[in-house]
């Protein structure tokens, strides 16, 4: 094949792209679960083509933006969370503070009026009889979203989605400027820009780790520059969206060295205290602990190594034993992460990066729960790097949903199994292929004879 017909090619299967992200978007419930999937795996088969052409950087660029737009005016379809965000936004908008109140408190004759907290609203959230647990970097999103669409959800979802737009357009650019200052190929950025889970959950389906992603890449990039005090702030922003980056501290500590650490987080505590600072409270920090103790403890799905041990629990006991395994997942995680950075002194960010996709990949693996979505900061963590079995786990991730084909949302063991058998095969042949280049690139030259 020549190379125009290359091209020919290439432009012509982003063309059918943009046509299954419609189909996508506007036309597939998640009930429907052979659609779904049919429709994602040719998107991926798609992807899979397009990133391993010689496709300029720009146009590709450009077309992962556009495809994000196709979503523009969509109503989530694999998500109900942004339910949950309208009415953590109307109860801002109220006055009132969301980690104090339990949504049902709302609901009945003697409950207090909140405009746009209705009963419909109440009956499509999947979180009824938990606290919020959305940081105040979200809660800020949601508040905006109802202040600008008071009486609207799909005001507020257009709203939230034009910011989601916003990170996402700054990730991929800011992913681009690392990738160069990182010596790496500037096509890589197409991994994160072009993949389809990333377009599809954050986009598609407003999920914030968007917001999430860009904090943590504009990070990585103040911290290149070995800006450490800037670079606080973004971290901050980052915990302020998802709490999950407090797991990547004892890794940033072995980059910074103590004295700069120290520094580092004084200004990181300072932000997160103006962040919180407006909705803190003793009873508040209660609530927020509880929810979180409960998601450790009762929530799962899409598990890998805690359904292992579930089932040996079962075995032993004839129970589940989720709230002894879930608090001993996690030990395990913080045990192998400090374990991580007690390595040498981490020389540069590329390195800082990687150890935080590791982290990263212990947390998933050992978890409770692992939502798709839940793998797009690691898919933007390792297009940072040669590593791509997040790539990989971003595809398969998608057989999770057969858990939706019913109202009684029963997981399909056997998809999980081949989920996770094929991405821990994947990951052990490239960490196979890694040592074997590390280990020849760490080979001494031979010395060669000089001629007499």
């Amino acid at each position: 094949m020549t190379l125009a017909r290359k091209h020919i090619a290439t432009y012509s299967l982003l063309g059918i792209l943009a046509l299954v992200y419609l189909a996508l978007g506007y036309a597939t419930p998640r009930e429907n679960f052979t659609q779904l999937l049919l429709l994602t795996l040719l998107a991926f088969g798609i992807y899979a083509y397009v990133t391993n052409q010689k496709l300029n950087v720009w146009h590709g660029i450009g077309a992962g933006l556009f495809f994000r737009l196709l979503f523009l005016f969509a109503v989530p379809a694999l998500s109900d969370d942004y339910f949950r965000f309208v009415w953590d936004g109307r109860l801002l908008l109220a006055g009132e503070n969301p980690y104090l109140y339990l949504p049902a408190q709302f609901v009945g004759e003697e409950a207090p009026a909140i405009p746009g907290l209705t009963a419909e609203l109440f009956l499509l959230l999947n979180s009824q009889h938990y606290f919020s647990v959305y940081p105040p970097v979200l809660q800020g999103v949601f508040w905006l979203a109802a202040a600008l669409s008071p009486d609207s959800l799909t005001g507020s979802i257009l709203v939230m989605r034009v910011i989601i737009l916003a990170a996402e357009t700054g990730s991929i650019l800011l992913l681009l400027r690392l990738l160069r200052r990182m010596a790496l190929p500037d096509r890589y950025v197409h991994i994160y820009a072009l993949n389809p889970l990333v377009i599809l959950e954050l986009t598609g389906n407003l999920h914030m780790e968007a917001l999430l992603i860009f904090f943590l890449l504009l990070f990585l990039y103040q911290l290149h520059y070995q800006r450490y005090f800037i670079a606080a702030v973004p971290f901050a922003l980052a915990v302020g969206s998802k709490l999950l980056p407090l797991m990547f501290l004892p890794i940033v500590w072995r980059k910074l060295g103590l004295r700069r650490f120290i520094s580092f987080s004084v200004v990181m505590t300072a932000v997160l205290l103006l962040l919180f600072l407006p909705l803190l409270s003793w009873e508040v920090l209660h609530n927020i602990w509880q929810s979180i103790d409960l998601y450790f403890q009762r929530f799962e799905f899409n598990a890998s190594v805690y359904y292992l041990l579930r089932w040996l629990g079962y075995q032993l006991t004839g129970y589940n034993q989720i709230a002894v395994i879930g608090p001993l997942l996690s030990l395990a995680t913080f045990i192998a992460i400090l374990s991580m950075a007690a390595v040498k002194k981490l020389g540069s960010v590329r390195r800082l990066a990687g150890y935080m996709a590791a982290a990263l990949t212990v947390y998933l693996l050992l978890a409770t729960t692992v939502h798709p979505w839940y793998i797009t900061t690691l898919v933007a963590l390792t297009t940072l790097s040669h590593f791509r079995y997040a790539t990989v786990w971003s595809c398969l991730a998608i057989f999770s949903y057969s858990a939706y084909r019913t109202s009684a949302y029963t997981e399909n063991l056997w998809l999980v199994a081949l989920e996770y058998t094929l991405v821990g095969l994947w990951l052990l042949a490239e960490l196979y292929l890694y040592r074997q280049q590390k280990k020849h690139a760490n080979l001494p030259r031979q010395s060669v004879a000089q001629p007499k």
